[in-house]
């Protein structure tokens, strides 16, 4: 089964696969990242500018996939984990998934990201529960992992409740 099969109730496109790992090209283009505000907030990837900054630490290997999926000019939502629980604003990948040196393992790596555009009012996790569109949004469903596929009618709809 291709990851992206393991967060869509809809089967993947034809695809080639060799043991688990899954060779076509993801069909979507948007991200879910999050992270608790008092380790790294919205401000901060604000702050780090056009430069933006390496998104580190991920040490599980569904979301390691996830990363490794990532492709220059992806968008995501930048979500405020633990406290807010709300999707804060719009990040964009700058840098494609290389080794990350904070494991010693050598398994794990990382991308970089740049602060986009904050939403014009942050989407909780409450509003995005109460919408029946988005049951099976992986924030919903995998609410644990860092990093989360988003399909494009989710982002199209989370755009939509940003806008009040």
């Amino acid at each position: 089964m291709c990851v992206r099969e393991a967060f869509l109730a809809k089967p993947a496109p034809a695809r080639v696969e060799r043991g688990s790992i899954c060779l076509e090209t993801p069909p979507m283009a948007h991200w879910l990242y999050k992270s608790e505000p008092f380790k790294w907030s919205w401000d901060q990837q604000v702050k780090a500018g056009a430069k933006g900054t390496h998104w580190d630490g991920v040490r599980n290997h569904l979301a390691k996939q996830q990363l490794q999926a990532m492709k220059l000019g992806d968008t995501g939502f930048f979500y405020h984990s633990n406290e807010g629980k709300e999707i804060v604003g719009i990040v964009e990948v700058i840098r494609e998934f290389y080794p990350d040196p904070s494991d010693a393992t050598g398994k794990f790596g990382m991308v970089d990201i740049k602060a986009v555009k904050p939403l014009k009012n942050p989407v909780t996790l409450a509003t995005i529960k109460a919408e029946p569109r988005l049951e099976n949004m992986a924030l919903i469903k995998f609410s644990r992992l860092s990093v989360q596929p988003v399909t494009d009618e989710e982002w199209d709809i989370v755009l939509s409740l940003a806008q009040g």
